[in-house]
């Protein structure tokens, strides 16, 4: 049985700090003070001010039973209910992939031309493909004025989350939701066409981190027997949806630029741009017909 937590402030955060990191967690302090403010609706400042600030005993109860989760090696922003993105607070669902930092990667690759595209024409159409919580959508959103989008995703749970983050982010006037599996429901040209897709081997999905394997979406991580799939249907249909002169931007996984390249080369797209994640691993490609 966990030990008691204390009830102010200061010695909460320490009591949880300590026993996530008796728990091997590898980030006992990150995690305890994301969840110690989430649950007691303080921040830094505060700890640091107020450390004997109290704090009621529901909110104690919320963060014992959140410290439990992270224990048991639930991902904290799963036990948050949201993760930060671009600078946007997105909310998280079962459905949804944890957005990450790396692809914040093909938002940067990406932007230059969707705001070029907006400054020249007045407006750039985006089709965000598998959006998940509406990370790529939302993000080119709220730096893109002129820029509207529509986020495809097969998973309602994904569209309904999506949708509830462009209303809270005031996006929802240029974000639409359609349910649909890659290309089957979608109608009219866009000048991108954006996509995270499922990316890892089925054969890899049993290696992965435990936070990733237990807790994200198979359906959203598990792209075939070669982890291509995905691609070829892109490559292959997205030729309808273009605009004369638009992109084309994917995620990747590390060692998949080649594969990858060659499958959209294959239906008659140009490389136009490589970009690295900060780890200097291969992360977004740009294609041009």
């Amino acid at each position: 049985m966990a030990d008691i937590l204390p009830g102010t402030l200061g010695p909460l955060l320490r009591a949880a700090r300590e026993r996530l990191a008796a728990a091997g967690i590898a980030e006992p302090a990150l995690d305890a003070r994301l969840i110690v403010e989430h649950f007691s609706g303080t921040d830094r400042t505060q700890a640091i001010a107020e450390p004997q600030r109290t704090v009621d005993a529901g909110a104690v109860a919320a963060i014992d039973a959140a410290l439990q989760r992270r224990h048991a090696g639930e991902p904290v922003h799963r036990i948050l209910g949201y993760r930060e993105f671009y600078g946007l607070r997105l909310d998280l669902s079962a459905e949804t992939l944890e957005p990450r930092p790396d692809t914040e990667t093909l938002i940067e690759a990406v932007l230059p031309f969707v705001s070029a595209t907006a400054e020249r024409l007045g407006e750039c159409r985006i089709l965000d493909l598998g959006t998940g919580t509406g990370a790529i959508a939302l993000a080119l959103l709220s730096v893109v004025p002129a820029a509207t989008a529509t986020g495809v995703d097969i998973s309602q749970d994904a569209l309904t989350t999506a949708t509830r983050n462009a209303e809270r982010l005031g996006l929802a006037g240029r974000f639409e939701a359609l349910h649909s599996d890659w290309f089957a429901k979608v109608s009219g040209r866009y000048h991108v066409i954006a996509a995270n897709p499922p990316y890892i081997p089925s054969r890899d999905i049993g290696n992965l981190q435990d936070e990733v394997r237990d807790f994200d979406p198979h359906k959203a991580l598990d792209g075939g027997a070669d982890g291509l799939g995905p691609y070829r249907i892109i490559a292959a249909e997205a030729v309808r949806f273009l605009q004369a002169e638009g992109r084309i931007a994917v995620e990747i996984g590390h060692n998949q630029r080649q594969e990858v390249t060659d499958i959209f080369k294959a239906s008659g797209y140009v490389l136009t741009g490589a970009h690295r994640d900060l780890g200097g691993n291969d992360r977004a490609l740009m294609f041009e017909l």
